[in-house]
């Protein structure tokens, strides 16, 4: 591209495009142009490894053939058509595919725009249920959920979310929720061991339901990892206790796989690995496989009872999207699953788990390196100034950010959550270019502590 060109580019790119969670004043455009397999081309033609799938969404590739087509054959049709009161006949596959897919008992899929807004969904269907239930319930109506949990930016999903770096602004605008300390096994409180954090994390959950349950309507989880809190893994057996407990107090209990579902931890939906079948199960991201923008909310015949009636009674549920159930999206999700079955790409994770797992092995002899957690092919590794005493970098020496700033520079593109480096690549990624992804982590790592 000529340079004229490519400066009123990025002129116009710095005066009228505001992005998502960036400081526009010390912004440097980056253009990404088009991209193929786990490679993304900017638009002097330099070739970056997408490690984090373009933020946590891409699944097969970019420009997968059968994906494209899908959409191209889509588009001959329909591009889109509402979903208020009318169908469209993707759209209903992909629901179909879905429940068949998705933990036993989600029977009903209500489609939104992406994870922000199914998890919105969630928490307004859950407090409508307990006011249409039989008896209702309408005292019902807290929602428990976890520090440092993301869970959107909506604000409902803000008011459940708990990443005060994000969220404190807009506290005034939110609804008080009843918050538990994060079940993780880094930073654990004085006298409890990752062998008996499990049980800590659970008696504290028990003795809260336990005291509020009447006006409880619903926990909020991100099921085995929460993401944006810096890929905190949860002590195993946590999820399956934390259902378990739902049950017992009669309280719903959402899951939110927006991150984490889709192949992320190792199996379609991190659920399945402790048996626990949700009220909700919120998902987006890898849904279309990174293509576009699409979200959806499963629930059960329980919830789904709730809302059935008269068109007199006003019992429907009060909410939607323009773009809920988007036949080009559709297509895309349903292409998607196909290839997880064509291509056998749960099968093949293993393998890349484990290669995942040697080398995170290696960044963790690094000084700069506190912890690192995995689970699947998703981990990270939290960068700290104090190995012993665990005491962070300040937010202000951009640790994590120099990182992928010499990745950027090797040709690898991260996108890092403060002092935690996310790997998250495309599940196509193949052994090489995993191999060249964390060869630059390490070495990014290892500069860090040379300075």
């Amino acid at each position: 591209m000529s340079s004229p060109e490519r400066q009123t580019l990025e002129r116009w790119d710095r005066e009228h495009v505001w992005h998502a969670f960036t400081q526009m004043a010390e912004y440097q455009p980056l253009f990404i142009e088009r991209g193929r397999g786990c490679t993304l081309i900017d638009i002097d033609g330099r070739e970056y490894l997408d490690a984090t799938s373009s933020v946590w969404c891409n699944v097969h590739g970019h420009r997968h053939p059968h994906i494209d087509a899908a959409i191209i054959a889509q588009l001959e049709r329909i591009a889109h058509t509402t979903s208020l009161g009318a169908s469209n006949s993707t759209t209903v596959r992909l629901a179909r595919r879905l429940v068949e897919l998705a933990p036993a008992g989600l029977n009903h899929v209500f489609f939104s725009d992406d994870g922000a807004t199914a998890v919105e969904a969630a928490l307004k269907m859950a407090f409508q249920f307990w006011r249409q239930t039989t008896p209702p319930r309408p005292e019902k109506n807290l929602y428990v959920a976890f520090e440092d949990a993301y869970h959107g930016d909506t604000l409902g999903s803000v008011s459940v979310g708990g990443v005060a770096r994000f969220h404190a602004l807009f506290r005034p605008l939110l609804f008080d929720v009843l918050r538990l300390p994060a079940p993780q096994l880094y930073r654990l409180p004085p006298g409890i061991t990752p062998a008996t954090a499990c049980d800590y994390y659970l008696s504290q959950l028990d003795q809260l339901l336990r005291a509020r349950h009447p006006q409880i309507a619903a926990l909020v989880i991100e099921p085995l990892v929460q993401a944006a809190a810096g890929m905190l893994v949860q002590p195993p057996g946590f999820l399956r206790g934390a259902a378990a407990l739902a049950r017992q107090y009669d309280v719903l209990l959402i899951a939110d796989e927006v991150a984490v579902g889709f192949g992320r931890t190792g199996t379609m939906f991190a659920c399945e690995q402790e048996g626990v079948a949700p009220d909700f199960l919120c998902l987006a991201k890898g849904l279309t496989a990174g293509y576009l923008p699409m979200g959806a909310t499963l629930t059960t015949d329980r919830v789904w009872q709730a809302f059935l009636g008269r068109y007199a009674e006003g019992r429907q549920f009060f909410h939607g999207h323009t773009y809920g159930g988007n036949p080009l999206a559709a297509a895309a999700a349903l292409a998607s699953l196909e290839v997880f079955e064509a291509e056998g790409t749960l099968a093949r994770l293993p393998a890349k788990i484990e290669r995942l797992a040697a080398h995170l092995k290696r960044a963790a002899a690094l000084p700069p390196v506190g912890d690192i957690r995995q689970r699947g092919l998703l981990a990270g590794i939290e960068l700290v100034r104090d190995r012993a005493s665990r005491e962070p970098y300040a937010w202000e020496e951009r640790a994590g950010w120099r990182v992928a700033d010499f990745a950027r520079g090797r040709g690898v593109l991260l996108r890092p959550l403060g002092n935690v480096i996310v790997i998250m690549p495309p599940l196509a990624i193949t052994l090489p270019e995993l191999d060249r992804v964390m060869d630059v982590v390490v070495e990014g790592i290892a500069m860090l502590d040379a300075r």
